[in-house]
């Protein structure tokens, strides 16, 4: 799913060539992303555009030879003079005069010629990886490597840069070239997408776009560059391989504009390190055209109240219910202290009827819960995945939450499995501006069977960064918490070559103890509570609940066909369906027999005193289940990592539950086991009652 899709498209056609625009937000200035060499579409500023469409007009359009665009081979097609017209086609159809011009690589200098030859349509310029014609390419994708015979030999490296080959295997070059644009350690999403977005063009249409005159009808000299005079800002990344970070430096020393060198980045640096870069272009376009940019946090009296910004994962409300519990338990020890959370649906519902205070950044964040419910098949959902295809989501939001502490003089961010506030600020950690607690009821990324070898790759890879920036990093973390205790972390390594997760994660965490919303043990006596929810001495009463999103939909089916066969064997059962904020209860045709409700406040309360609850493989609910000694079966999300091995290897811990595999689980199945489990039931373990309490504290030590 993407942060934001386009409130516009249109074709324009230029010249017979038609050209697939997009328009984002409607702020008072422009910014005009224009399109690389088409080896890349329009997508590749997707860490840029959702966020900078909050306060400005953003608009680009796919490369004539790729995406939506038209793909001509004729080479009197490409060349600087169709892009530079191309450009001001697409301004003249959008009514833009004047606009902040936005090129990565081959578009840098269609930004120069712009801003050189049409000076009054430029505002300012953004350029990443720029090429220039006054510096030489490099020797290993010079224009005699480019057009040297290399009958059927197969090519190396760089020898693949190359037209004959282009044509004689583009698959093969597609997957070296994006390896080439991203030459960071853990770059595997990155290089994933442009691999997956090279697929919209040809090595023919490549091989007729550098066939074509470079410059057209301009003359990108020096006397050209001097003659730039709007502000501008290089970024080059150090390592780049493919535009050498000379050619910035020697089009900042003719113009005197701003230049930034990310000294470990390679080509591409907006989207490998799209953290730094988006703060550094909202701030050059702030001092330079007066655009938005963060205030300066309030001045603060000296014993002013403590200011805490909370984060807390909406994937899943059990995040939610253990942070309220933690916050109320700060305040015994903070009496004053200010909370502001940081929040989206359906994790709001429940700070609203907690009366907490949201943030009115808020609004601002793009939906992670719907990107999951996009992820998600017949309960099926691969977390591990669709957290790595969340990055154009959290970027977006990190940047919201970035904007937040800068100007809101925070003493304290307090994020609980906030991964994005997580990953930038370790990857760059001068943005961090206060102190921050990490919480976390897992540690580990974990291969699942299906996803084979790449996964394991993938999983291995992901962990290894994480264990770096920790440890490379040991003061942007200010404390992580663990919810738990050490013998719930999962007994394995962290992938070849890595340490073993019981070995590093004690190192780098403390613990607190299971952390719930309310412990059972404060309900009272179950008879008096079961009276007060309205439950009959003699019914028995089942529970169903999925959790805050959708994607327990087909688990809830399952279990209203398995109904009418338990009920035949316990004629006493009562079953109450919890569809959540995001099911109608309308869609599931339920028997009768079967109470839908949509939400429930006091839900905890009826799992503590219920005889039997169905719920899905997530930890929260799971845990309160088994804190109330309540009997559940378990139904974890095929390919969830974390449901099938985090969360199941700590209820084998606890002996809670009965685990059921969707798959393997028909009604009848279902029903034997919903039968069983009321008629013997299980008695977990004791899990303690003040992990939010100890949490707390932790929490106090920082502030």
């Amino acid at each position: 799913m993407r942060a934001l899709y386009p409130h516009t498209e249109l074709k324009i056609d230029r010249h017979g060539v038609t050209l697939h625009c997009e328009i984002y937000g409607d702020g008072p200035e422009t910014i005009v992303f224009i399109p690389t060499w088409m080896f890349i579409h329009s997508r590749g500023y997707k860490s840029q555009i959702p966020y900078f469409s909050d306060r400005f007009r953003c608009i680009t359009w796919d490369p004539r030879g790729n995406g939506k665009s038209d793909r001509p081979t004729d080479p009197s097609q490409f060349g600087q003079g169709h892009y530079v017209a191309d450009a001001l086609a697409v301004m003249d159809a959008t009514d833009i005069d004047r606009a902040i011009l936005f090129g990565l690589s081959q578009s840098g200098p269609t930004c120069a010629i712009l801003a050189s030859y049409h000076p009054d349509r430029v505002r300012a310029v953004i350029a990443v990886g720029a090429h220039s014609p006054l510096v030489p390419r490099f020797p290993h994708n010079s224009v005699e490597s480019y057009n040297s015979d290399l009958g059927d030999r197969e090519p190396q490296g760089w020898e693949k840069y190359n037209r004959g080959y282009w044509r004689r295997n583009y698959a093969d070059f597609a997957d070296f070239f994006a390896e080439q644009l991203f030459v960071e350690p853990h770059s595997t999403k990155q290089q994933e997408d442009v691999r997956g977005w090279a697929d919209g063009t040809t090595g023919d249409i490549l091989a007729a776009s550098m066939a074509a005159p470079y410059a057209g009808q301009y003359q990108l000299d020096e006397q050209a560059y001097r003659r730039i005079r709007c502000p501008m800002l290089l970024v080059h990344g150090r390592k780049d391989t493919i535009a050498p970070v000379a050619a910035s430096e020697k089009v900042a020393e003719l113009t005197g504009c701003e230049i930034h060198i990310f000294e470990e980045g390679g080509h591409v640096p907006n989207a490998r390190f799209p953290g730094q870069f988006n703060t550094l272009m909202r701030d050059f376009l702030a001092r330079h055209l007066g655009t938005w940019a963060p205030g300066k946090p309030p001045r603060r009296r000296a014993k002013a109240p403590k200011r805490a910004l909370y984060l807390s994962s909406p994937i899943g409300l059990g995040h939610a219910r253990r942070d309220v519990a933690i916050t109320q338990a700060l305040r015994a020890l903070h009496p004053d202290i200010q909370v502001d959370w940081l929040a989206q649906d359906p994790v709001t519902r429940l700070l609203e009827a907690n009366d907490e205070r949201l943030h009115p950044g808020s609004a601002r964040l793009a939906s992670e819960t719907a990107h999951i419910e996009e992820e998600s098949g017949e309960h099926d959902l691969n977390a591990f995945q669709a957290i790595r295809r969340m990055d154009e989501i959290l970027i977006k939001n990190f940047m919201v939450f970035q904007e937040t502490v800068e100007e809101g003089g925070y003493d304290l961010v307090i994020a609980d499995e906030a991964w994005d506030i997580d990953h930038y600020w370790h990857e760059h950690p001068g943005l961090k501006k206060s102190a921050m607690v990490w919480l976390t009821d897992f540690v580990g990324w974990v291969p699942m069977p299906e996803g084979g070898a790449h996964e394991a790759f993938l999983t291995s890879d992901y962990n290894a960064e994480m264990i770096g920036h920790v440890e490379n990093n040991p003061t942007v973390r200010d404390r992580s918490i663990f919810v738990g205790n050490p013998e719930d972390v999962v007994p394995l390594g962290f992938g070849e070559g890595l340490p073993m997760m019981r070995d590093w994660v004690p190192r780098h965490y403390d613990f607190a103890g299971y952390v719930m919303g309310a412990h059972p043990s404060g309900f009272g006596p179950r008879e008096a509570l079961r009276a007060r929810v309205g439950y009959g001495p003699d019914e028995k009463v089942c529970i169903v609940t999925v959790g805050g999103s959708g994607v327990g939909a087909h688990l809830i089916r399952r279990i209203l066909h398995a109904w009418p066969l338990a009920k035949e064997a316990v004629p006493e059962l009562r079953m109450i369906v919890v569809t959540g904020p995001r099911l109608d209860p309308a869609s599931l045709n339920a028997p009768p027999g079967v109470e839908l409700r949509a939400f429930v406040p006091d839900l905890d309360r009826h799992l503590a005193c219920c005889d039997l609850a169905l719920v899905q493989g997530g930890l929260t609910t799971c845990m309160e289940l088994a804190a109330a000694g309540t009997p559940f079966l378990y139904f974890p999300l095929r390919n969830h990592f974390e449901q099938n091995i985090h969360v199941a290897h700590r209820l084998d811990r606890y002996e809670a539950g009965r685990r059921m595999i969707f798959a393997t689980s028909p009604p009848e199945t279902i029903a034997e086991a919903m039968v069983a489990e009321l008629t013997t039931p299980r008695r977990p373990h004791p899990v303690e009652a003040d992990g939010a309490a100890r949490a707390a504290r932790m929490i106090a030590a920082v502030l």
